[in-house]
């Protein structure tokens, strides 16, 4: 029929459903997206597509009942097969001869937000290091001034209680010092030498599984196509023990940990294309990253562990940027995700 070929041709995959949610129909953009067969997704109800989704179920059946459309304009979910993917959803109720259908319009928007979001995020990113750069140097001068100012009162006076005070004072300084130090991140440049990155990843295990609970397992899933490439491993160790370290915290003693390589081709990042790019992923089976604190994850002193610095991440996204690279994250209950790309270039 012309409108199944019209259907068929919608970028939008569209499932309708009857009033109970039981899939009656898919066009092949649905199957592609779900990567299951019409006929498949005929025996499922449209609850059993995802493993995960934020899409409000009761406002569903609240519109079905009322007749009422709505557009939820990002909805994350999660595939029976796993896929993570943002959508726009619209809920369209229809009447029609005395039954009642639901058409579900799925609409994914993860490229374009991707872009925008990663636009954004550079953009927010270079906005803080340029005032935590300004603050630092207005706090650091009074700070040496006091320092100073200290180590003279303890060359002067002689007893204990004037010199613990003094003592104290220059320690809180050193403190603060050393805590300025940290939000403006990495004063050095990458110290490039030709590594294999599973040599790294092994470091990283190894230092986990003795710091692990016994209930932690740490799952590999190397490529070993990845050739040698140019990099400072030590930093690279440190962003991937770091991110390793919060999985860690965040499963509380329980729980998997995978370690995940592949090579991409052709991938963009930050606006530069490369032919060939090291993906590393680093999965956990916790509860997921808060959503209040998800967009701005990577700023500093953003955390949601009570004696967090929350300059762990930001650090880390500056040494992967000073690699030319980038890290995404995605999170859901159950799941978090980071996944760091490094160009190979000759």
């Amino acid at each position: 029929m012309f409108s199944d070929f019209i259907v068929n041709h919608i970028s939008s995959s569209i499932v309708i459903t009857n009033a109970d949610l039981k899939i009656l129909y898919a066009n092949q953009t649905a199957e592609h997206f779900f990567r299951l067969s019409v006929r498949r997704l005929k025996e499922l109800e449209f609850r059993q597509l995802f493993r995960y989704i934020t899409l409000d179920m009761n406002r569903v059946e609240k519109a079905i009942k009322q007749n009422q459309s709505f557009t939820d304009a990002e909805v994350s979910v999660v595939t029976v097969d796993d896929q993570h993917s943002k959508i726009e959803a619209c809920v369209n109720p229809i009447y029609h001869q005395g039954e009642t259908y639901v058409l579900f319009e799925l609409r994914a928007i993860d490229q374009i937000q991707r872009i925008s979001q990663e636009s954004f995020v550079q953009s927010q990113l270079h906005a803080s290091r340029d005032l935590i750069r300004g603050l630092a140097h207005e706090i650091k001068n009074p700070l040496g001034g006091i320092r100073g100012a200290a180590q003279i009162l303890d060359r002067l006076v002689d007893d204990e209680d004037s010199k613990e005070c003094t003592q104290m004072i220059m320690e809180q300084s050193d403190r603060l010092r050393n805590l300025v130090d940290r939000l403006l991140g990495p004063n050095k440049l990458p110290q490039r030498t030709i590594t294999n990155i599973h040599r790294v990843l092994e470091q990283v295990r190894q230092l986990m599984e003795m710091e692990a609970e016994t209930s932690i397992q740490v799952y590999r899933d190397y490529d070993p196509s990845i050739p040698d490439f140019e990099m400072d491993a030590e930093q690279l160790h440190q962003v991937f023990l770091n991110i390793a370290r919060n999985a860690m915290q965040a499963m509380q003693g329980q729980g998997k940990i995978s370690l995940i390589t592949r090579i991409a081709s052709g991938h963009v990042i930050h606006g530069q294309h490369y032919k060939l790019v090291a993906v590393v992923k680093i999965i956990d089976t916790g509860p997921g990253i808060p959503d209040d604190i998800r967009d701005t994850l990577f700023y500093p002193m953003v955390t949601s562990k009570a004696e967090g610095s929350g300059l762990g991440l930001s650090i880390a996204q500056t040494l992967i940027q000073q690699h030319q690279g980038r890290i995404d994250c995605e999170s859901w209950p159950g799941h978090t995700e980071f996944t760091v790309y490094l160009p190979i270039e000759k």
